[in-house]
């Protein structure tokens, strides 16, 4: 249902209103996906530090990391919304549904992205705003239109997902050295398999709105299986390298192999049966595995 400009700015002048206002843009800017580029941000960020960090360069590259991340999420949903309409889980986010009008958005997503961009090149340094532009041009202009074009923009889309650790690091040590790299290969490899499980379980929405994900074509779910078991494979080494760079210890080195081969199971889970439930498990496998490997990471820094 869409709503005139004139209904919405009376709906909004109530507390009511307001507070239902707030909530959709806090959906628009996938609030929740904006904490995991906090947490992974303020990890690089303290590992670049080690350990010392400065409160008002931290408190600067956690406002303008978090607003761009708000702001690209906010754009993709105005360049996506008609596509939206035409998926079941996606039809009643506010711009689709007329909660929110695409200008508005789009003034407001454009808003933060030069907020967020000033902020952390006045409050941190160049380098670290150059590295959110980055981010912000990767998501919306080459992820988001690969979208329709083939299948390896899960690929491309995992570029701009792992840059926040290293635009921390960068903030922190003044420049990318291994460990900043190291990071962003933990981040870029673990979001695949975390796709796959998604994409699996909404395959109908994306084939509905011509998203040309992997598993709209993979019928029985044997090739994004075998994908998201390689991926995890290949996460466990990579997930040691703060350790053989002599940046974190062996504690968090058996954390994690432990959590690796727990996200491996449940990739081959999913691989070995495809279905709702593998895949969901392969997704609560994915968000378990991450945060708690980063908590390692911090408590187990050298």
């Amino acid at each position: 249902m869409n709503h005139s400009p004139e209904a919405l700015t009376s709906a909004r002048g109530t507390a009511a209103g307001l507070r239902a206002w707030l909530q959709d843009w806090s959906e628009l800017a996938k609030a929740r996906l904006s904490l995991l580029v906090l947490l992974t941000t303020l990890v690089g960020l303290y590992c670049g530090a080690a350990g010392h960090l400065e409160l008002g360069r931290t408190l600067c590259t956690l406002l303008g990391t978090s607003l761009v991340a708000a702001a690209a999420a906010v754009l993709n949903e105005w360049m996506e919304r008609d596509l939206d309409a035409k998926m079941i889980r996606t039809a009643d986010r506010p711009l689709p549904a007329g909660r929110v009008s695409p200008d508005e958005a789009l003034i407001g997503g454009a808003g933060m992205a030069g907020v967020g961009l000033a902020t952390l090149y006045f409050g941190v340094h160049a380098p670290a705003a150059f590295l959110a532009a980055a981010t912000f041009a990767l998501y919306l202009f080459v992820y988001t239109p690969m979208k329709r074009w083939t299948a390896f923009n899960t690929l491309v889309g995992a570029v701009p997902g792992a840059i926040p650790p290293l635009i921390g690091f960068s903030a922190g040590r003044g420049r990318i050295e291994m460990e900043g790299w190291a990071l962003f290969s933990i981040l870029f490899l673990w979001q695949i398999p975390h796709f796959m499980a998604i994409a699996w379980r909404y395959r109908e929405d994306y084939r509905r709105a011509g998203f040309r994900m992997l598993p709209c074509r993979d019928e029985e779910g044997r090739v994004t299986g075998l994908v998201s078991v390689l991926y995890c494979c290949a996460l466990l080494p990579a997930s040691l390298w703060p350790v053989t760079l002599e940046s974190a210890g062996w504690l968090y080195g058996a954390g994690a192999v432990l959590l690796g081969l727990g996200y491996a199971y449940c990739a081959v889970n999913f691989a070995w049966k495809p279905s709702a439930s593998s895949a969901r498990n392969l997704f609560l496998g994915s968000i378990l595995y991450l945060p708690i490997l980063l908590i390692l990471l911090v408590s187990d820094s050298r």
